[in-house]
């Protein structure tokens, strides 16, 4: 890889940053809502030092190089070929964003444990109450005072096959980026499963299995209802959904 090559690398993943980051809501596909400062800045740079190093280059031409060359045989301004295939993700955030996480990814990976919980506030009387699969899951498992029991919730997220017949109620939830994405799933009973990734609005009582408030109970729904709605904007959390503008 020639130093133009690696100049225009520079460049291509700096527009590809900022372009997802500045122009799109792509970037919400790989890290936090939060880490979007930080792409920019990082793309500015990239853009910046590129351009900077193309200056230099025009400034100084390719005398120096070329007597380099003839002195030692050898050119050592090039890096392996396989570097080459760095343009592949700087082209691919201008013209082809990587999908997101889905439900190929979370059949492959286990629900997520829930944190103990020592106490929970009364549940307000709204029917059906709209909860987080993770809020509906520690109720299950670990309520003593069976607030949830005969109660309807609703509860969104993205279809996921089950192996074997069925389907889950999933959130992928992002700590910092997708390298270090959670999986929490409710199984949904009474039902056909939709397609894969269809995001779905769905209400429910908690399916009967298990002991209610202990870690037996299982994180179910039996459905009664089911209506599919866009892919939320804070789609890689687990918080009630914001609707996209």
């Amino acid at each position: 890889m020639k130093r133009t090559a690696q100049v225009l690398l520079l460049v291509l993943t700096g527009l590809g940053l900022l372009h997802t980051a500045l122009f799109t809501d792509l970037y919400l596909r790989y890290v936090k809502e939060g880490l979007r400062p930080l792409l920019i800045i990082s793309g500015a740079l990239l853009l910046l030092l590129g351009l900077a190093h193309a200056m230099f280059d025009r400034g100084s031409g390719d005398a120096e190089e070329h007597d380099h060359e003839h002195d030692h045989g050898h050119d050592h301004s090039t890096a392996p070929r396989i570097a080459w295939l760095l343009f592949l993700p700087a082209l691919s955030l201008l013209f082809y964003a990587p999908p997101a996480l889905g439900a190929y990814t979370a059949s492959h990976a286990g629900s997520e444990t829930v944190k103990k919980q020592k106490g929970f506030a009364a549940l307000p009387a709204t029917s059906p109450l709209p909860m987080t699969l993770t809020d509906f899951t520690t109720r299950v498992q670990q309520d003593k005072e069976l607030a949830i029991k005969g109660r309807s919730v609703e509860m969104t997220g993205f279809a996921t096959p089950v192996k074997g017949g069925g389907w889950d109620l999933t959130r992928i939830i992002f700590t910092c980026c997708a390298a270090d994405a959670q999986t929490v799933k409710v199984h949904m009973y009474g039902t056909p499963a939709p397609p894969a990734n269809t995001w779905l609005a769905v209400t429910g009582t908690w399916h009967t299995q298990g002991a209610l408030g202990t870690r037996t109970a299982a994180a179910a729904l039996d459905v009664h209802a089911t209506r599919n709605i866009a892919q939320p904007v804070n789609a890689f959390t687990d918080d009630l959904p914001l609707t996209p503008s």
